[in-house]
């Protein structure tokens, strides 16, 4: 059973927003970054990708631009929202690639590997109060 979006956090304390419903995303197909025990690779970041971010994960292996129908998959064109797994983006990151971040949708899992000062760079979505994010 896929866990609840109401029972996770965001990496910035809040309720777990919705990341994408066109397509819809996440690692259960929710619409959220939500993560369990099935979700091994961890797919908790909610990214708004790029050109760039998609072509450095078909550099990687991880081809997220190709229609694949048989799974329901249309395919990402920059600018769609998408949970990606946590070391990818920190990949992209590292690499100078790295896609925009909606914090409000981005699991706090994802701070187990990503430091929140790399998100925080490429945050799309910057709350009223930034208290929190200083």
């Amino acid at each position: 059973m896929p866990p609840d979006p109401d029972d996770e956090r965001n990496v910035l304390g809040g309720p777990l927003e919705p990341c994408g419903t066109d397509p819809v995303t996440g690692f259960y197909r929710d619409g959220h970054c939500t993560t369990g025990p099935d979700d091994l690779g961890r797919h908790t970041v909610c990214a708004v990708v790029s050109t760039e971010f998609l072509a450095m994960q078909r550099e990687l292996g991880n081809d997220l631009s190709t229609p694949r129908p048989e799974y329901g998959f249309p395919g990402l064109r920059p600018g769609d929202r998408w949970c990606v797994v946590a070391t990818r983006w920190l990949q992209a990151y590292q690499a100078g690639a790295a896609s925009g971040v909606v914090l409000a949708a981005t699991n706090a899992r994802s701070l187990e590997i990503v430091p929140l000062e790399a998100l925080r760079q490429h945050a799309v979505d910057v709350p009223d109060d930034i208290s929190g994010l200083e």
